[in-house]
């Protein structure tokens, strides 16, 4: 069965044309003029992932992000959006989405990431079986089952948190560039737009220490980023 996106804009034109240029790769693509019609459709119904414009009618797309963000942690959710500032990026990112793609932008660039979130997400990640977790002092992740967790209690996190997180523990022995991770992660050329990793680690280390973790994302100043692991006594 085809994959099943949902793409929410107040514009019909640009609805239109995410919708042609995703139906012409083989998705099944619903559309959505108000955040309360996506929220609805997303009850009866999860897609498999959401396309969300930030300036929509009835319930702002931001809003709708947290929604859905809390109540489906692994929904893939992409931004697309026309506000460029870095606090509109970092706000969109906090809340949960996992790429904000910035209007006006081309139809193949959406299509391109849309498929890189997919493949993250989906089978198709070079990550370990279920049989070998990977851990980290008292983090665990299970790349198969995609779930997490720290103190062996539950970590909630989106799917670009955990696989950004798995791609650190897979590489716990080194330092990890800025550029090496975007690659990684999205497998689009950002054009050195790191800003998308340097949100991401500030998100991902409020959650582990809202959680009093010993894990640490300690930054490699003028690089990028490596795991440590906090003395317990200290």
């Amino acid at each position: 069965m085809p994959q099943v996106i949902y793409v929410a804009d107040d514009e019909k034109n640009i609805r239109e044309l995410i919708a042609a240029f995703l139906t012409q790769e083989g998705f099944q693509v619903r559309t959505f003029s108000r955040g309360d019609a996506l929220l609805a459709a997303c009850e009866d119904a999860l897609p498999d992932l959401v396309v969300l414009d930030i300036m929509i009618p009835g319930t702002d797309g931001l809003s709708v992000c947290s929604m859905l963000r809390k109540g489906s942690p692994r929904l893939p959710i992409i931004i697309v959006s026309a506000k460029d500032s870095p606090y509109d990026r970092v706000t969109g990112l906090t809340l949960g989405s996992d790429d904000y793609l910035i209007k006006p932008f081309l139809p193949l660039e959406l299509v391109a990431r849309v498929k890189a979130l997919l493949r993250r997400t989906g089978i198709e990640q070079h990550l370990p079986e279920p049989s070998q977790p990977l851990e980290y002092g008292p983090l665990v992740l299970s790349p198969g089952l995609r779930t997490a967790a720290l103190c062996g209690e539950p970590l909630t996190l989106t799917p670009t948190e955990f696989d950004f997180l798995a791609y650190l523990l897979q590489n716990r022995d080194r330092a990890v560039s800025r550029e090496e991770l975007l690659q990684a992660l999205w497998q689009v050329d950002w054009q050195a737009d790191t800003r998308a990793a340097d949100d991401l680690v500030k998100r991902l280390r409020r959650k582990l220490r809202e959680r009093g973790s010993q894990v640490r994302i300690e930054t490699v100043w003028g690089y990028g980023f490596r795991l440590e692991l906090e003395d317990a006594e200290t």
